[in-house]
């Protein structure tokens, strides 16, 4: 009778839980990537993630963004073009913690990659529709580099010598992959895709001021109306949902990192009003501010200190 293999989930899951020891995220030597442990349920919570991958080695999330559903679970992961806000679940317990890992995507590399795909003919962007946040089945050949890049996490030498080479063919096997094309095709910022992209550099550089769509319009060089509708097709949302949702996640990040006063932290990211910036911060993330800190410390740990950089443009 033949030996029953073991499931490449399993031995990724093995590897992960290595390497997150702490519930919350545990910091690696490879710049933008960190392991999140989580052992509870989660349900309609707000998140912005910025550009990279999530891949979950054990457990199941969710994100809905503007009605649709996206399943990054152990046979799906998920990719992030540009920052984009949605509400996010996921399943775990501490029996069996939700075991993911998170990659920012290293732009000067991605471009790297991404030059070397298209000069070899091999992705089509051409009539390729930008998409922003794409959940795409995990295949073995990207489980394997999963499996020797945790490996390569365990070892201080091994990571030196072969933690960049991984990362490449990582980037190169989603690139490639089904829906590579359309993560292309964002991440380029050609077209309106690259005027919008433009107009939100101009956003994050002036938040703090007072900022009206006609500027941002302007700065696309696009009309109010056109702005409006290429923007939600893009982003999921409207103009003036995306400012307030990421003024209110840079303010969630303020609070938990810096110990700075809720008045301090409203008139930092953009609000005349305390009180007003305290309902809309509730209204958002369903709890008070105090009690927002209190649950990322318990549930996220330490956070990273650049999760707020936007991406790089193209050339």
């Amino acid at each position: 009778m033949t030996a029953m293999t073991e499931r490449p989930t399993a031995k990724l899951a093995e590897l992960a839980a290595a390497l997150a020891p702490k519930e919350g995220y545990n910091q690696q030597p490879i710049k933008g990537l960190r392991l999140l442990r989580s052992e509870s349920v989660l349900h309609n919570v707000p998140v912005l993630y910025q550009p990279g991958v999530v891949l979950v080695c054990q457990g199941s999330k969710r994100g809905i963004l503007d009605g649709d559903v996206f399943v990054y679970d152990e046979e799906h992961y998920l990719a992030v073009a540009v920052p984009v806000p949605f509400r996010m679940e996921s399943a775990a317990s501490p029996e069996r913690p939700l075991l993911a890992i998170y990659l920012d995507f290293d732009m000067r590399l991605l471009a790297e990659v991404i030059g070397t795909l298209e000069q070899h003919g091999a992705q089509n962007t051409a009539m390729a529709d930008a998409e922003t946040l794409i959940s795409t089945k995990i295949d073995r050949e990207i489980q394997d580099v999963l499996r020797r890049l945790l490996t390569a996490l365990q070892s201080p030498v091994e990571t030196a010598v072969l933690g960049d080479g991984l990362l490449r063919e990582l980037y190169f096997r989603i690139l490639s992959g089904p829906q590579g094309s359309n993560m292309i095709a964002a991440l380029t910022q050609r077209g309106n895709t690259g005027r919008i992209m433009r107009s939100l550099g101009y956003l994050r550089e002036n938040f703090t001021k007072p900022i009206s769509i006609s500027d941002l319009a302007s700065h696309a060089g696009m009309s109010v109306p056109s702005y409006h509708a290429h923007f939600r097709r893009l982003l999921g949302s409207s103009p003036g949902q995306y400012i307030k949702s990421m003024r209110l996640h840079e303010a969630r990040l303020l609070l938990a990192r810096q110990g700075q006063t809720v008045a301090e932290v409203a008139n930092t990211v953009g609000y005349v009003s305390t009180s007003q910036f305290s309902r809309e911060f509730k209204r958002h993330f369903g709890k008070t501010a105090s009690e927002e800190v209190r649950w990322m410390k318990q549930h996220l740990g330490e956070l990273p200190h650049d999760h707020s950089q936007m991406p790089a443009k193209f050339d």
